[in-house]
C-alpha cells in the first residue's frame, strides 16, 4: 500500500456528530489492508462500507497490466476473480472479515446501506462484495442475509 491517508477533515465532523460513513472501495485483493484501515477510522466512522474491484470495461485490462507489473506475485489470484470468474477470494475475506469485526467488537453486515451505528458506538462494518447479486435481487430478497 502506498501513501498517507488524512482523517482530520472526517474527524471534525464526527466531533460535531453529524454522521460519516468510511467507503472502502475498490479493496484490491491482495493489496488493501482491509482491517488496517477499518482499525484506523474506526473512531471516525458510523459507518464502514466494504466494496471490492470490479473490472470490466476497457479498464479491465488496464488495472491487470497494472496488476502484472507492480504486483506480479498475485497474477494468479486476479486471474482467478477477473478472468474465471471465482469468487473464492471475496468468500474467504468475507469470513476473514467476519470474525475481524468480531473480535473487534463491530457489527458486520452484508448488502445493507440503510444503518449507521448512534453516536458513541463502535461503527457497523458493510460487506457489499455481492452487489452483482443485490441489483439482480430488487425486491430485497437476498440469500445471503
Amino acid at each position: 500500500m502506498g501513501g498517507s491517508l488524512s482523517f482530520r477533515p472526517r474527524a471534525a465532523f464526527r466531533r460535531g456528530e453529524d454522521a460519516v460513513g468510511g467507503q472502502l472501495a475498490p479493496i484490491f485483493p491482495g493489496v488493501t489492508d482491509v482491517e488496517a484501515i477499518i482499525r484506523r477510522v474506526r473512531g471516525i466512522c458510523n459507518l464502514v462500507w466494504l466494496e471490492n474491484l470490479n473490472l470490466r470495461g476497457d479498464y479491465k485490462a488496464h488495472i491487470l497490466a497494472w496488476i502484472h507489473k507492480r504486483h506480479p506475485e498475485l497474477d494468479a489470484i486476479y486471474d482467478a476473480i477477473y478472468r474465471r470468474g471465482d469468487r473464492t477470494y471475496w468468500s474467504e475475506l468475507d469470513a476473514r472479515l467476519r470474525k475481524f469485526t468480531a473480535t473487534e467488537g463491530l457489527p458486520y453486515l452484508r448488502a445493507e446501506d440503510n444503518r449507521m451505528a448512534d453516536f458513541g458506538e463502535p461503527p457497523i462494518v458493510v460487506n457489499y462484495f455481492y452487489h452483482e447479486q443485490v441489483k439482480k435481487s430488487a425486491r430485497g430478497d437476498l440469500p445471503f442475509r
